[in-house]
């Protein structure tokens, strides 16, 4: 079980690292257009790994209740989003495509900006895989191993383009293959100490898991 948590908590590293090495591939950035669809598969993958490998396990937890069976899935999940809007608004990054820094005030280089929003967003992702497998660990009947790992490739290949998004653009600036590559892997490392850290808090967090 060890060896597979370990596993499944650094399948979408992989992911991120493997899309940062495409400064070691492609000579220039990908089109647009390629960039939008990648983003845009990227969107799709998670989507749907996050409906059936979290909330509708999520819902299952908590059959028990009957028609408020939902209500447990629906509390984590406008409190995930007030989370992410928090972590939004203070910590200073920049969008891809956006001539506009969000978050808190900063003299960050643009980069930098595009570095940290991409991990911004790797934060509540490597919270989610944590959780899943504190639950899994837990011995939770209604969380599978198959599920568990489908939400690790599905967040594994959404980190793909962003790993590229950021190393590509910083190798057309004039940075080294190298640097570019490791400021890509960089962005996604916050992920697996976030699955981490959560997973070792698992005392905590099974219990507020939906009805185990």
């Amino acid at each position: 079980m060890f060896t597979q948590i370990i596993y499944g908590i650094l399948i979408p590293f992989i992911g991120t690292t493997a899309g940062s090495a495409c400064v070691f591939f492609l000579r220039r950035e990908p089109h647009f257009l390629v960039q939008r669809s990648l983003t845009g598969f990227a969107a799709g993958v998670m989507t749907a790994a996050s409906v059936w490998s979290l909330l509708i396990p999520a819902m299952e937890q908590s059959a028990a209740m009957g028609r408020l069976s939902f209500i447990p899935a629906a509390v984590g999940f406008a409190l995930g989003i007030l989370f992410l809007l928090i972590l939004d608004q203070v910590i200073p990054h920049q969008h891809m495509n956006s001539d506009t820094p969000e978050g808190h005030r900063s003299t960050l280089g643009k980069n930098t900006m595009l570095l940290l929003a991409v991990t911004l967003h790797n934060i509540p992702e490597g919270m989610a895989v944590g959780v899943v497998y504190a639950g899994l660990a837990s011995g939770g009947a209604n969380i599978a191993a198959a599920s568990a790992l489908a939400l690790s490739l599905g967040i594994a290949i959404q980190n793909f383009p962003e790993g590229a998004i950021i190393s590509m653009p910083l190798r057309s600036s004039g940075m080294g293959k190298g640097k570019a590559f490791l400021l890509g892997t960089l962005s996604g490392a916050v992920e697996p100490v976030a699955a981490v850290l959560t997973v070792l808090l698992s005392g905590f967090v099974v219990p507020v898991l939906p009805y185990r």
